[in-house]
């Protein structure tokens, strides 16, 4: 039987809020659980309203739950926020000195304790021995956690956090908890993850060796983990001034044959559209990461959306060709990355990445350990593979579209570029029959382009209803599928992860059995439900949608296919 509860703990930002939220993650996972935990924070440094939700199983879960079982509100506002979400029987302990009563909630003086224990700043460790111990978990597998944690520090500050632990742990003996969990010794498969890792991993993998970003959350995460893995390996991250000169710095350093990427948000990557423009018309690979929040202008800096789908496939001036992918697990997340790397340098195309904040600073555990290729290849020519160096043109007309890729000053080849039009040696031309043919030139990538896309990752395709996920709506999305079915309904599921260009006969071959398609999407137009029939011709009868800036559970998907 699949146990699963959710936990939620909530107070101001700069109460270690997150820090509970890990310690928990971190114990679970040594005990073979499987956890999926999601941030929740306003945009500023200290007050306000954050959160930490955790979803904790014996069995692997892909998205959260709206359900709370056992709530920690450290503040009574994240008593009064999130009291309406406690399932029957759920608990609240609120921190609390005095013993007042409260509807469905007990005190307890959590900040007490951590300060009788050595210091308020330890509060965080007392909530989450109590969290552990309703749980039913073994207080030396918490032990055997903060030693680890603190195993550099002074000795008196891995000694008093154990004694805040013990004294949550036992603030809460003989209290009762409808949900106990079986405890296990054996570590859960995987690796624990967050999506600014596994993006990071990926590009690693990938052989990038020059990062450039301006911070903009919720990208920020992505390039922070790429300069701290910077010390180790061989990679250079820069701060850049503003987007602008990030996009351009990185399409630099590809030009001179570095694999390059940068990461931002909405508002960052229409900055970085005419840089796009420059990278598609010089045919320099790039790899962009949009890490979507929702808009226009500032919107909601710390929250999620998905609405910049219809955006990046048509960013910049005029059409050309290029890829747009949005992982719909932390797995897929380390494989997009490699696979962007790759296919933007053999094309020669822009890759756009899209994540969003939500899945950016999830948690959960990867369904495998990380590999990286046996291989990088790299798709560029020297000398050696040219039959006549000097001859060498940088946009000769081939039949696929791609010129052979020199790099400039690595021999004979002359490497002539322009960000105008321009002839085959890469001169400026504004000749009308060499304009055409440019354009043709670039266009005629995209039928190989399109045999790189994978197919929508399919969940009972043969249902007469398919819901249609893309990006980080995929987890939540298969749940939902899953309960219906419970519940005897005849529908099944499609998440989309290679979007552009869009994969019209894979598409249609999934959903061939299907007699009403509806898309999950976190925007308010249904983009990617106007996608389909203008690349296929079929209709998407409606849309499950949710903009509120916060991520879908499957109980909101559920109710909204009932509705």
């Amino acid at each position: 039987m699949q146990t699963d509860i959710t936990i939620l703990i909530g107070g101001e930002a700069g109460q270690g809020i997150q820090t509970v939220g890990d310690l928990l993650v971190r114990v679970c996972q040594k005990a073979g659980l499987y956890i999926y935990a999601i941030n929740d924070f306003e945009s500023r440094i200290r007050g306000g309203h954050s959160f930490f939700q955790l979803r904790i199983s014996n069995k692997p879960v892909h998205a959260p739950s709206r359900d709370i079982h056992l709530l920690v509100a450290m503040t009574g506002e994240t008593y009064e926020i999130h009291r309406q979400a406690l399932v029957k029987d759920g608990l609240c302990l609120i921190d609390r000195e005095e013993d007042e009563a409260t509807d469905g909630a007990m005190t307890i003086p959590i900040t007490k304790l951590a300060a009788d224990a050595g210091g308020k700043i330890m509060a965080n460790t007392v909530a989450a021995g109590a969290c552990l111990a309703l749980t039913g978990a073994p207080f030396e597998q918490f032990e055997a956690i903060i030693n680890n944690r603190f195993e550099k520090a002074k000795a008196d500050v891995r000694d008093n956090n154990l004694a805040a632990a013990r004294a949550g742990y036992q603030a809460v003996e003989g209290v009762g908890f409808q949900w106990p969990m079986e405890w296990g010794n054996d570590e859960a498969g995987g690796m624990l993850m967050n999506g600014v890792r596994a993006l990071a991993l990926g590009a690693l993998a990938a052989d990038c060796r020059v990062g450039a970003f301006y911070p903009m959350s919720p990208a920020t995460g992505i390039m922070q983990q790429l300069s701290e893995l910077s010390d180790t390996f061989p990679l250079v991250v820069e701060q850049a001034e503003d987007e602008i000169a990030a996009i351009n710095m990185v399409i630099g350093a590809s030009f001179a044959g570095a694999r390059a990427m940068t990461a931002t948000s909405g508002g960052g990557f229409c900055l970085m559209t005419e840089g796009l423009g420059l990278a598609a018309i010089t045919e320099t690979p790039v790899v962009i990461v949009n890490a979507q929040r929702p808009g226009p202008a500032t919107g909601l800096p710390t929250r999620t959306a998905q609405g910049d789908l219809l955006f990046v496939i048509n960013a910049s001036q005029d059409e050309f060709p290029r890829f747009v992918f949005a992982p719909t697990s932390m797995d897929d997340a380390y494989a997009v990355m490699i696979r962007a790397f790759d296919l933007s340098e053999k094309y020669q195309v822009p890759a756009i990445v899209l994540t969003d904040q939500y899945f950016n600073d999830s948690f959960t555990l990867t369904e495998k350990v990380f590999e990286a290729p046996g291989q990088v290849r790299r798709h560029i020519v020297s000398d050696a593979n040219i039959a006549d160096p000097a001859a060498y043109q940088r946009y000769v007309f081939t039949e696929n579209g791609i010129s052979p890729r020199a790099l400039p000053c690595k021999g004979q080849a002359l490497v002539g570029v322009s960000g105008n039009e321009h002839r085959q040696d890469g001169h400026i031309s504004e000749d009308r029959a060499n304009r055409k043919d440019m354009v043709d030139k670039r266009n005629a990538k995209l039928a190989a382009m399109r045999a790189e896309i994978r197919p929508p990752e399919t969940l009972h395709p043969e249902s007469r209803a398919l819901l249609i996920a893309w990006g980080s709506t995929a987890g939540a999305t298969q749940e939902a599928v899953e309960r219906l079915r419970e519940d005897g309904e005849d529908v099944g599921c499609l998440a989309m992860a290679d979007i552009w260009p869009f994969p019209e006969a894979a598409f249609k071959a999934a959903v061939k059995a299907a007699e009403t398609l509806i898309t999950v999407e976190q925007n308010a137009t249904s983009q990617l439900g106007r996608l389909i029939p203008q690349e296929t011709g079929i209709t998407v009868a409606r849309s499950i949608l949710q903009y509120d800036g916060r991520p879908f559970c499957a109980e909101d998907i559920v109710d909204q296919y009932r509705a």
